[in-house]
């Protein structure tokens, strides 16, 4: 149901973004990484464009790292990670992303577990997907299986996209 409201920020000019696609992993090499390239092929489909793509090992002080090298990037505008959202031992890119978030977008993982509720039930309240703003960029962090990465670029991110980092630049 399109409300008014809905259809203002579906009116908000749609343009090219520049992203930066992380894939932590402590397993996946650039030819098994499925999700990245997922996201990537979204991306692209959509019109937006991908300025870097990085496979990182499930080490806080390398996901750290990173994303202190990306978001000092000037051409990178989204930051979006994906794997390493659960809750096991090895599971700290939630940890590392949200520890240093500026402003955090609680709603953008209350509607993917929602979403993701509908899909797989209540292990979806496993996922500690989480969004926000970190030196100006938008930093995304999905669960790391093909299925979550579709499920939260098709239905919360690609829509929103151009509408976030245009509300980032006023």
């Amino acid at each position: 149901m399109e409300t008014k409201k809905t259809h203002a920020h579906s009116s908000t000019p749609k343009r090219a973004v520049c992203c930066a696609v992380i894939t932590v992993s402590d397993t996946r090499t650039e030819a098994t990484d499925t999700s990245g390239r997922t996201i990537r092929e979204l991306l692209t489909e959509a019109g937006h464009t991908v300025g870097a793509y990085r496979i990182v090992r499930d080490e806080p002080a390398e996901i750290g790292g990173l994303l202190e090298e990306l978001t000092g990037n000037p051409d990178l505008e989204v930051l979006l990670f994906n794997g390493g959202t659960g809750i096991s031992r090895r599971d700290t890119t939630f940890d590392v992303i949200d520890g240093r978030l500026e402003k955090r977008l609680p709603g953008f993982g209350e509607l993917f577990r929602m979403l993701s509720y509908e899909d797989i039930g209540p292990a979806a309240m496993l996922s500690r997907a989480t969004a926000g703003i970190l030196r100006g960029k938008f930093v995304v962090s999905l669960p790391g299986s093909s299925g979550a990465v579709r499920l939260g670029m098709e239905k919360l991110l690609l829509p929103e996209l151009s509408h976030i980092v245009n509300e980032l630049a006023k």
